[in-house]
Formats: C-alpha cells, structure tokens, sequence
C-alpha cells in the first residue's frame, strides 16, 4: 500500500530547498491574492464598493501587500525560508453596516474567499490528471504535502512540483479558513444556514464580539486543523490517482 508521509516540521530545511521555499512562497502570494480579490469581487457583487474603492478587486498582488505587508510578505517570506511553510495572512475591507443590513451577501462574500482556492484546487488537479494520462507524470510510491507526482528530472518534475503545492496549499486555505470560528470565513459563512431573522442576530453579535474570539478561535482552529485536513487531504490525493490507496 502507498503512503502518505507529512511534510517536514519547521526548522528542518536545508540551504539546498530555498528554491522550494520560494516556491512554496509564490504560490501563497498568489493564492492568498485570489482569495482576497474574490472577497472584494463578491461584496461589489452584493453592493459593497468598500474594497473595491480599496483597489482589492484585482488580481494585483500590489494593492493586498500594500493593505497586509507583514501577512502577505514579511512574515510569510521569513517562515517559508526558515521553516519551508508560509505562514501569513491577508484580509479585503468591507462596511460593516451593509453586512447587518445584508447578513446573506456578506455570507457570500465570505465564502467567496475558499471557493476561489477549491477552483485552483481543481485546476492543479485538471492539469495533474492531465499529466498522469499523458505518462509525464505517476503515482510515487510515497506522497508528501506539495509532492504528489513523480516525474523525470528536467522541466516535467519542476511542473509536477508546481502544481502539487498549487493543489496542497490551496486545498489547506480552502478548509482551513471555512472553520466556522471567528476570525476564520467559516464564521461569516454561517448566516446562510440560519433563517432571516436569526442571520441578522448572528451578524450583529459577529461584528460586535467577533475580535474578542478572534485569538480564542484561531488557537482553537490550529490545535484541530490537523485531524480535521490530514483525511481530507488524504482522500483528495487518493481521488488525485484513481485506484491507488494512500493512507
């Protein structure tokens, strides 16, 4: 049976993998930046023009790093070369009176953020499939976060390595920020599930208490990530290669 082996802890990365750690670096930049513009793509869409005044609906870079430079450059550029995991964060400005008068859109908006990572998610795994059919890529006997294909040495492992971390950190955005606790999407996402009348109170008590959480949930949502990720990654590998069996 094939196997899945985590990816190295921090503090374990060699000078020979920086190239992976830029890499790795990159590839959050850019999905952190879709993911903040299809927040501002999508409150535009339920009539808040806050972020789009903000310049964040766009798939600049610029506009997100000016708004986050430590989230979405100072820190995760540090923790990727020293760790070989970026570690950082982002956020698009939105009214908070248009989310209590609107609690569905906002719920949208919110969403908006995860769904634009599972599209890349798909996308690497179109083009991975793609790869597998046409013999570039295999199955290797042994997978690891960001390393999901084996490929011969030259431009095809560097485009198998590409899209192995496009699909795993994607993936990892996508499920961990729709854990329902603030600061997380998840909590926003909520209203959709709750009638009208209770979406309203509950955006009403996420606006006014929601920063108080904020710590609480993130420290909650760290110590469960890894047992809620560590399966769902494992069976969109195995759904990644038909018949095999990583686990």
């Amino acid at each position: 049976m094939a196997s899945w082996a985590p990816a190295r802890s921090p503090g374990s990365v060699a000078l020979s993998d920086i190239a992976s750690a830029l890499v790795y670096y990159v590839v959050f930049l850019f999905s952190t930046t879709i993911h903040e513009a299809a927040h501002a793509w999508a409150a535009k869409l339920g009539g808040d023009l806050t972020a789009y005044h903000g310049g964040q609906v766009t798939l600049d870079p610029r506009p997100h790093i000016k708004r986050e430079p430590f989230g979405m450059v100072v820190l995760p550029l540090l923790s990727a070369l020293l760790s070989g995991w970026p570690l950082g964060f982002a956020s698009a400005p939105y009214d908070p009176a248009w989310a209590l008068r609107h609690p569905r859109r906002a719920a949208w908006m919110a969403l908006a953020g995860p769904g634009a990572n599972l599209l890349l998610v798909l996308l690497a795994a179109a083009l991975l499939r793609a790869g597998l059919a046409a013999g570039v890529f295999y199955a290797p006997a042994t997978i690891q976060f960001g390393r999901l294909v084996g490929a011969a040495a030259g431009p095809w492992y560097a485009a198998g390595f590409l899209l192995g971390v496009f699909f795993s950190l994607n993936l990892l955005l996508a499920c961990f920020n729709v854990i329902p606790l603030p600061p997380l999407d998840g909590s926003g996402v909520v209203p959709l599930f709750l009638s009208d009348a209770s979406a309203g109170r509950y955006q009403q008590l996420l606006l006014r208490h929601g920063r108080q959480f904020a710590i609480v949930g993130l420290l909650a949502a760290w110590v469960l990530f890894d047992k809620v990720f560590e399966p769902v990654f494992v069976f969109a590998v195995n759904l990644l290669h038909t018949g095999a069996h990583y686990g």
